[in-house]
């Protein structure tokens, strides 16, 4: 019964549309009629005088036509060519001489024209969307002569209009996307279609838009053709993709309108409207004792629904790890919480752990609100490994007497096995750090004995390592570092800080310093060195000494009859003792040496001197400097070191009198006391100057 309906009204559009093609015909030709009549009407009033052809047509003040469009419809197709006008002068009164003649587009092939009559018909069949309108002239001429009889007139024919172009989608197939869980009318896309009907004329290219698939999800605006959600809490996890097909009808739509179809494919996006859910309430992983620092020990993934960067989430342990043992991280690819490690584990202080594990969605949703997250419970097993044994020390520091004996114990260093096993330790010396096998360890119980003596003065410390192996596993070795240190003993006697030799003159006075003496100790003992000394001759009838209260003697003479001609040396033994436990002590020997010095003789050489370079100046122009090793020179030495009062400064310096830029070349150095710059030369003996003095004269 529907198909039936269908034929019937498809039969009824048929009838109509051949009736208003034939009411169009007969339209258009009726304006041509009238205005045949009228322009007959018209010539009939103006006056014929029958003038020769040529004035005819340079003497008419008036068209004899008057031309309205033409109008043919397109796609006709009869049996015979359409009418589409006439054309009609009111020079044509029966003469069998006039013609009408037809010019312009489609002149000849298209239309054509009864030369007689003025008919013209459309020879083709007419498409308005190829070619809407033709402009053509028109004009009579005489048959005999075809000179022209009136100017040549233009005239339009337009095609018109019929429904014969349904609507098309040019841009389609289309593609639109709404966020899931929109509410009812949010916009979706838009689609346009074109019809190439005449669309001032009819109703011919006047589309309504309808859905033809797609409902309830959808709906479209049938003038603006604009697609919107028609169902609200569409889920994109339940269905991701919508395929609509959209009609476009003419005629407004109404029956026995053309119509085109075209597709949308509406994809919802995602929003992060689901949590993420762990895979499983609780995971359980086994991890060995010795894992790495950073070294992953389980993996946990809670899955999200979502997609992008809606379904990313973070981890993060909110309970269980109260000594932060563990760390959870995201891995960017899998979207997976990785548990490392963050400090060494211990199998025998903690043998579990329990941790909450909590996963939350980076983004929020400004629709669904959030963030959402969830969480897990972790246990972690830690599985006892083979670890070496641990010292009680990292470092040892013992100390021995460098008098020790061979054998001695020093100390003991202690390492123990912590895994479940307790296998037994044996402990070794790295001879490495040990290379004059100093020491000995007994590998049972890790006492450090003494192998050789040691002397502190050679060695104070002695660093060396030691080892404690697992006897059950050999691999497994630890170290610690051991230091010695040696302790002093009173074993070194105090000596003379250098060996001394003191001048004296003969004519010195009693009292009078000759050397300052002191004294080192290898040893180092806590409370600082103290010496005493002594004369090995209790009652010398020479010399005697002085205590400076700074661990320093001064060495004085008794006499000032000392001559040198009667000795002139002596050597005093000096008994020095340090403080020490036992009491160690050394006679060391001060050389005394006596030198016949006089006062007179030293200022008459000074005199002479003087004398001598003033008067070698005024012969020679260049300046006197002594480059010679031969030459003579007077130096000062001192030997007392409290001075002899007012008389030193009657010293002189015969080599600065000689040159004082300098002798040979070398300048006098200012950190040592001027008249200790120059000591005797061979030859030269030391004579006394002032009351403690001394100086040098050639022989």
């Amino acid at each position: 019964m529907l198909k039936r309906g269908e034929e019937m009204q498809r039969d009824l559009w048929t009838s109509l549309l051949l009736v208003w093609i034939t009411c169009v015909q007969y339209s258009s030709m009726a304006p041509l009629n009238n205005q045949s009549q009228s322009l007959q009407t018209a010539s009939a009033m103006i006056p014929r005088n029958r003038p020769s052809e040529g004035q005819r047509i340079l003497s008419r003040a008036k068209r004899g036509w008057v031309w309205n469009q033409m109008f043919v419809l397109e796609e006709f197709s009869g049996p015979d060519p359409i009418l589409v006008g006439r054309l009609h002068t009111d020079l044509d009164m029966g003469n069998k001489n006039i013609k009408y003649v037809l010019a312009g587009e489609g002149a000849g092939t298209i239309f054509a024209i009864n030369e007689r009559t003025g008919d013209i018909h459309a020879m083709k069949r007419l498409d308005r969307e190829e070619k809407a309108e033709y402009t053509l002239t028109a004009q009579v001429i005489d048959r005999d002569t075809d000179k022209p009889l009136e100017p040549p007139s233009e005239f339009i024919i337009k095609v018109q209009d019929i429904n014969d172009n349904p609507p098309q989608f040019i841009e389609g197939p289309y593609k639109g996307s709404v966020p899931e869980m929109s509410q009812v009318g949010t916009s979706v896309t838009r689609v346009t279609a074109t019809d190439a009907d005449d669309p001032v004329y009819g109703n011919s290219a006047r589309l309504v838009y309808s859905i033809l698939e797609g409902q309830p999800y959808f709906s479209i605006d049938q003038t603006t053709a604009i697609i919107r959600v028609a169902l609200a809490g569409m889920d994109r996890e339940m269905r991701e993709e919508y395929l609509v097909v959209i009609q476009a009808k003419d005629m407004g739509g109404h029956m026995g309108g053309l119509s085109g179809t075209t597709t949308v494919t509406v994809t919802l996006t995602d929003i992060n409207d689901n949590p993420p859910k762990f895979s499983k309430g609780s995971y359980e992983f086994t991890i060995p004792e010795d894992l790495g620092i950073g070294k992953p020990g389980g993996r946990v993934k809670a899955n999200d629904r979502d997609i992008g960067e809606n379904a990313k989430s973070a981890y993060s342990i909110i309970g269980g790890d109260e000594r932060d043992v563990f760390e959870i991280v995201t891995d960017a690819q899998t979207q997976e919480g990785i548990l490392r490690l963050k400090k060494p584990l211990d199998f025998e202080s903690k043998k579990s752990y329990n941790l909450t594990v909590v996963a939350t969605n980076i983004r929020a949703d400004s629709i669904t609100g959030g963030p959402y997250m969830d969480q897990a419970t972790v246990k972690i097993i830690i599985e006892d490994a083979d670890e070496p044994p641990v010292f009680t020390k990292s470092a040892y520091l013992f100390d021995v007497h460098e008098n020790a004996a061979i054998n001695t114990v020093i100390g003991a260093v202690a390492a123990r096995d912590q895994d479940a096993t307790h296998s037994q330790v044996r402990y070794f010396i790295d001879r490495h750090t040990d290379l004059e096998r100093q020491f000995n360890i007994n590998v049972d119980d890790g006492k450090i004995t003494l192998a050789k003596p040691l002397d502190r003065e050679t060695d104070m410390w002695h660093n060396i390592t030691v080892t404690a192996t697992e006897v059950r596993n050999h691999s497994q070795i630890s170290r610690a570092i051991v230091a010695i240190k040696v302790l002093d003993i009173n074993d070194n006697a105090p000596e003379f800080a250098t060996e001394y030799e003191a001048f004296l003159c003969e004519n010195g006075k009693p009292g009078q310093v000759i050397q300052t003496i002191s004294a080192v100790d290898k040893d180092n003992p806590s409370q600082g060195h103290t010496f005493h000394y002594r004369l090995e001759m209790l009652n010398n009838p020479n010399f005697t000494i002085k205590n400076n209260l700074n661990n320093s003697i001064s060495v004085l003479a008794k006499h000032d009859s000392f001559r040198r001609q009667k000795q002139e040396t002596y050597l005093l033994p000096i008994v020095v003792t340090d403080d020490g436990e036992p009491p160690m002590s050394s006679t060391n020997t001060l050389t005394i040496r006596v030198c016949g010095c006089s006062r007179d003789a030293c200022i008459i050489l000074l005199l002479v001197i003087v004398v001598l370079f003033v008067t070698l100046r005024r012969h020679k122009n260049e300046p006197l400097i002594i480059k010679d090793d031969e030459d003579v020179r007077e130096n000062i030495i001192r030997y007392d070191d409290e001075g002899g009062g007012e008389e030193d400064t009657e010293a002189f310096d015969i080599a600065t009198l000689q040159n004082p830029d300098g002798i040979n070349g070398y300048l006098p150095r200012k950190d040592i006391k001027p008249d200790l710059q120059f000591m005797p030369r061979q030859g030269q003996h030391c004579c006394l100057k002032g009351g403690g003095g001394a100086f040098f004269e050639s022989s």
